[in-house]
Formats: structure tokens, sequence, C-alpha cells
């Protein structure tokens, strides 16, 4: 069973393509410690079953991260977005 992770900041990159724009995603563990993934680790980690991820803004609401393909890129993104991850990119920055 995956487990459910609350996105809250990305890494971006300097691309202006919205699609190729997030590096990282991260967050907290339920211990209050940090964690941080490539966007790669999270694609491969959401199609092993391993996470399902989500992003809660503003609070209480709640939206699914999902992996979308572009131009044979997999990326991330929202639900709710429909073609742009606006709901990652608003996201703070993660800290290094």
């Amino acid at each position: 069973m995956a487990t459910r992770v609350r996105v809250e900041c990305v890494n971006k990159t300097n691309r202006t393509d919205p699609h190729e724009r997030i590096s990282h995603i991260g967050g907290r563990n339920p211990n209050g410690e940090r964690w941080k993934l490539t966007e790669a680790q999270a694609v491969e980690g959401i199609e092993q079953g391993k996470w399902t991820f989500y992003v809660e803004r503003p609070t209480g609401h709640v939206v699914d991260v999902v992996i979308a393909t572009r131009l044979g890129k997999k990326y991330l993104k929202t639900t709710a977005d429909g073609e742009q991850p606006d709901n990652l990119l608003a996201l703070p920055e993660c800290p290094a």
C-alpha cells in the first residue's frame, strides 16, 4: 500500500516551460524531519506504488499530485491544474 505524503515545497529549474520547471519536491515526515526527492525519484515512487503525493493549499483544499507526460517526458502536476502545474509551482522553495 502506498504511503500518502504531503508536498510542502519545490525546487525549480531556470527553464520557462512549466512542464520542466520542477526539479525536486519536499516536505516533512511525521517526526518533523525534512525530506526531498528529485522529480524523477517521485515519479518512480508513484509508478512503483511506494508513494502517493498531495498538495494542501490553501489549508483544507487537498489536490493529488499525478504523473503527466508531454513530448515523451514525465513530470508532476496536480489533478486540479489541467495543463500547468500551478499548485506545485506556487509552493515555496525547499531549503537546501
